[in-house]
């Protein structure tokens, strides 16, 4: 949502303690590894995978696609990464906010940028020019606005107990009401494609257009526990802020954490399947667990290590993700590509497709450094 030159404020309980200022340049750069993928990364990967059939490649590029509907693949994770790393930050700017100016002044900001996210969505799927049918009410960037109003709200108001409350009681609540809320004509306890609780209330209660026909994947229900994958990052961040934990014992236990969910999130899966379609509680689990794994490896390598300029292309686009995230979709950054390029397929064979997606992937780095050199960030 923000960037994160953060100032740590707050404990345990919400009462806040003096700021340390610092940089978290681990978060940023992992915000823009997620983002990578978003904005050209996957069609790199699959260009590569037509100029090669080379089984390494083929496996990744097999990666880069979703799953139809049970299951998870790396693709999976690109959304609830950035859900979770929305989370994380809130925590500092939120609680910096609180310190220097109020509780009331940090539910302004929160309402106020959801509502400016949530309109950005808005436009991102075409805005108000489509025909009115045609728009789309819920979509990524809107999920990721009540995401940031709820899981924001409730950091404002609850301390971490009541935050841990909160997101139990959305993972088990959505849990109860997908397995035994009856839906009409199918029965209770369906999880399969259109027969189950959460794509019926979105082909009966969701206006407008629907991604996938008659529902949507991210629909009215299966919000609920979206907001709880945005906690799990609100938690990472209160540990992370912590002054009385080493460094390295934070990735540790970002670690431990993401390793203990990932396999509680398999084990609930046997019973509620992992489907990102209509984000199963299991799916949370497993998707924060692996966004914990992430987040101890990015915090280990670059805070403890030091090892920093590897990373600094990530974090080039980590401080601005809205803005490219918009960017790639208003240009068609593939043109402006082939014609920096210029060049006849013959001159590549099978590998055209492959310069073309590098040559964007560049123009997208040179873009995000320009913005990053001149202190140009979208905030809202």
């Amino acid at each position: 949502m923000t960037t994160t030159n953060v100032t740590p404020v707050g404990t345990a309980n919400g009462a806040p303690t003096s700021p340390t200022p610092q940089r978290l340049t681990s978060l940023d750069a992992l915000r823009g590894f997620d983002m990578f993928w978003i904005i050209g990364a996957d069609a790199l990967v699959h260009a590569l995978h037509r100029a090669s059939e080379a089984r390494p490649i083929r496996f990744v590029a097999g990666q880069m696609e979703h799953v139809a509907w049970e299951g998870f693949r790396f693709y999976d994770l690109i959304f609830p990464l950035f859900v979770f790393i929305v989370g994380v930050s809130l925590v500092f700017s939120l609680g910096r906010l609180i310190e220097q100016k109020g509780r009331v002044a940090a539910i302004q900001r929160v309402v106020r940028r959801a509502v400016l996210l949530y309109l950005l969505g808005i436009f991102y799927y075409g805005g108000f020019a489509t025909p009115f049918e045609r728009i789309r009410l819920l979509g990524v960037l809107q999920r990721i606005a009540l995401c940031y109003l709820f899981a924001g709200l409730t950091f404002c108001w609850l301390g971490n107990r009541g935050r841990v409350v909160v997101a139990v009681s959305l993972l088990v609540g959505y849990w109860a009401l997908m397995t035994f809320v009856p839906v009409p004509g199918v029965g209770a306890g369906g999880f399969a494609p259109g027969q189950n609780l959460a794509n019926w209330i979105d082909q009966h209660y969701l206006p407008l257009r629907k991604w996938d026909g008659a529902y949507d994947p991210e629909g009215l229900l299966s919000t609920l526990p979206a907001i709880a994958t945005c906690l799990l990052g609100v938690f990472a961040g209160t540990v992370l802020q912590k002054r009385g934990i080493g460094e390295s014992q934070k990735a540790a236990l970002f670690a431990l954490a993401g390793v203990v969910l990932a396999a509680a999130g398999w084990a609930w899966g046997i019973q509620f399947p992992v489907i990102k379609k209509i984000w199963t509680s299991s799916y949370v689990l497993v998707a924060g667990g692996y966004s914990l794994l992430l987040l101890a490896a990015f915090h280990w390598i670059v805070e403890v290590r030091g090892w920093r300029a590897w990373a600094q292309p990530f974090v080039w686009i980590g401080m601005n993700p809205i803005t490219i995230y918009l960017l790639n979709q208003i240009v068609d950054l593939e043109a402006v590509a082939r014609r920096f390029v210029g060049l006849p397929s013959k001159w590549f064979g099978r590998g055209d497709e492959l310069v073309v997606a590098i040559a964007a992937m560049a123009i997208n780095f040179a873009l995000c450094r320009f913005l990053y050199r001149r202190k140009i960030f979208l905030r809202f």
